[in-house]
């Protein structure tokens, strides 16, 4: 019943981050679920973006959104909410890969070729074999995991996400002009024919809705309350 009480409260009166965050540090604790679930497709949408991994992205929203509670004080207002949780949720997501590629040089002396080498040429779908939006946004979705992190999650975050310039610079902490030279060369990898016939899927694209999104809110509640 209270994160129904919460959404309706939302509804009838959607509340600026900032609110959110004055509420939530003068002891309405609760309330944090509206930031959660505000920003619960883009933090996965980053996780994904990095881990290219469902269940480790998840686990990434869910240790980010615990950071971001615990240094909720912290936030000083240079930047936007926004832009501030998703910084977190970078660095947790890079912190999880650098010891998952840690672990698997341990594990691996001739481990596979790294991110880097893809070649998305030889590994993406020919857009004209698709033949339906979810079949494209599904398309879109592979593509994008097969280029390189670096220009994969100015992507994301740019053409899927649909962030400003400044926003994913300032959010990745790279010049705007980087962000506009990553974006120029992660479009060429991903091909302009199947970003311009998915359309309307690419901003649908890493979907993160319904039970999976009230797993994550239920587990950070958990965690924050414990």
């Amino acid at each position: 019943m209270e994160g129904i009480a919460i959404e309706q409260l939302n509804a009838r009166e959607p509340l600026s981050d900032e609110e959110v965050v004055r509420r939530v540090l003068d002891g309405e604790t609760a309330l944090f679920e509206i930031i959660m679930r505000r920003y619960n497709q883009r933090l996965y949408r980053i996780a994904r973006g990095i881990l290219r991994d469902d269940a480790e992205a998840e686990d990434v929203m869910q240790d980010a959104y615990v950071r971001a509670y615990s240094h909720l004080s912290q936030f000083a207002g240079r930047s936007q909410f926004s832009t501030w949780l998703s910084r977190i949720a970078i660095h947790e997501a890079l912190a999880r890969a650098r010891r998952r590629t840690r672990m698997d040089q341990l594990g691996s002396a001739d481990s596979n070729v790294g991110d880097d080498d893809m070649n998305l040429v030889a590994t993406s779908p020919n857009p004209e074999e698709q033949t339906s939006a979810s079949e494209l946004g599904k398309a879109l979705e592979s593509a994008i995991l097969a280029i390189p992190q670096q220009y994969r999650l100015v992507l994301i975050m740019r053409d899927v996400e649909q962030l400003n310039t400044s926003e994913t610079a300032v959010a990745l902490e790279i010049t705007e002009e980087n962000v506009k030279v990553r974006l120029h060369r992660a479009r060429a990898l991903v091909r302009k024919e199947l970003f311009a016939r998915a359309g309307a899927a690419a901003a649908s694209a890493f979907g993160f809705m319904g039970v999976r999104c009230d797993r994550v809110v239920a587990m950070v509640l958990k965690r924050i309350r414990s």
